[in-house]
């Protein structure tokens, strides 16, 4: 019969990072049905899995939602997880990658809305002012408008709701939504087309 060797490397290595060991415990104890190990999980990480995300993104409300998103993920890889010891830097890198990806179409998203509501208006004036000229006069047109005109124009144009939509947000009739729209297209025309 031969003699067991522990794995001394491994051995101290762990014993050097008690919080590891606390980890690899708790991932263990969920993997064998032990529900509240996760909960004791979520304490430990969450705050700084969160942070982490915000690192990427920037914006708080984002980085939450990356967080709950990244514990979905766990919840259903951690099964998986072959070195619970290895816990900590694989639920930061899930964070960090969907972190990546949340900034990506946060870019996307920000490049969109703001090309959107020029089209719209391109297709409508034809003026040989430069593009930053006209997104100048527009911004200056639009603060000129009253409010309903512009919360109708922002959630059409920027936010892309539907009429039905748009009525249902700000409690008034297709209708009125429609004239509204009709109205604050018809006076930034009007006020694209005067002479500077």
């Amino acid at each position: 019969m031969g003699t067991f060797l522990p794995n001394w490397r491994l051995i101290f290595s762990t014993m050097s990072r008690p919080e590891k060991i606390v980890d690899s415990l708790l991932v263990i104890a969920y993997q064998t049905g032990d529900k509240k190990a996760m909960d004791m999980l979520v304490r430990r990480w969450n705050k700084k899995i969160c942070v982490h995300a915000y690192r990427y993104v920037r914006d708080w409300q984002l980085a939450q939602d990356i967080t709950q998103d990244t514990w979905s993920t766990i919840l259903i890889k951690i099964y998986g997880l072959r070195d619970s010891h290895s816990f900590g830097s694989w639920a930061i890198t899930i964070a960090g990658r969907k972190a990546i990806d949340a900034r990506k179409r946060k870019i996307k998203f920000e490049k969109e809305t703001s090309n959107i509501f020029w089209q719209n208006l391109s297709k409508e004036t034809q003026d040989i002012e430069t593009k930053e000229e006209k997104i100048k006069r527009v911004l200056e047109v639009f603060q000129t408008l009253s409010f309903e005109h512009r919360i109708v124009l922002k959630l059409f144009y920027l936010e892309e709701y539907s009429l039905k939509e748009i009525s249902e947000i700000t409690k008034t009739s297709i209708n009125t939504v429609k004239t509204r729209l009709f109205r604050a297209r018809e006076k930034i025309k009007v006020e694209l087309k005067k002479p500077k």
